[in-house]
Formats: C-alpha cells, structure tokens, sequence
C-alpha cells in the first residue's frame, strides 16, 4: 500500500521506542523516517537500529527513511587533578596548552587551532554559552 501524501512523519528512536516490535508499531501508525541522534547513541548501537528498521521495511515491503542526527563540533578540556573543580563566580579561569591536569585555576585545551584563532578581547563561550 502506497502513502500518497508529500509530508513525512518523523520518529525520533529513544530508550522507550528502540526495539524491533515498537519501531513497527510506529511505521504502523504512519511513521516515515526514524531518527536516530547520535549525540546519545554510539555507532554499534546505531548499526542495531538500522538493522531492526530494515527487518521491519522488509517485513511490511515499503521503504522507511533512516535519518542520523549528527552531533556538531564538541570541544573537551584536558582532566581536573580533583574531580570535579569548583569554579567561582567572577575568578579568572585559564584555558591553556599545559598538558598536566587542571584546578579550580585553569584546564588544558587540546586543540591548538582554538589559541591560533582567537585573540585577547575575544569573547569564547563554553557550555553552549552557559559559561
């Protein structure tokens, strides 16, 4: 049975919606596509989902969309000798090239391309501009 609208239903897989029998309830009930984010998913488990959406498309004979949501650029700081480090509100904290482990001070940046971009005055953003 063909669907003749031009709109596509998107399922997003999540702990509650990733077996096999709840992915064919979802194409069922009109799903197109599966997302998968793979922010939250690693590679081997994403490889299970895309086999369990393809048991269920060639049990129903009708094609589904797969859409992999691919995280953006994350930047990760170097480890903190005392896990975690308290921060304080309105202190200087340093991100430098300094391999050894940080402190509530400063912390390692592991990519050299960010010192090569940026300049003092810059404003730099962490934690989606939490920080």
């Amino acid at each position: 049975m063909r669907r003749l609208r031009r709109t596509r239903i998107v399922a997003t897989l999540g702990p509650a919606s990733s077996d096999r029998r709840v992915i064919a309830n979802l194409f069922e009930a009109g799903a197109d596509v599966f997302r998968i984010n793979m922010s939250h998913t690693t590679h081997a488990r994403m490889r299970e989902l895309t086999a369990a959406i393809r048991e269920v498309e060639t049990e129903h004979r009708r094609p589904i969309g797969i859409l992999l949501d691919l995280q953006g650029p994350k930047l990760r700081v170097g480890s903190f000798a005392a896990n975690p480090a308290t921060l304080t509100k309105g202190e200087t904290f340093a991100l430098d090239a300094d391999p050894t482990p940080g402190d509530a001070h400063r912390v390692h940046l592991p990519h050299p391309e960010i010192f090569a971009a940026i300049a003092p005055g810059h404003t730099l953003l962490l934690d989606d501009g939490k920080l």
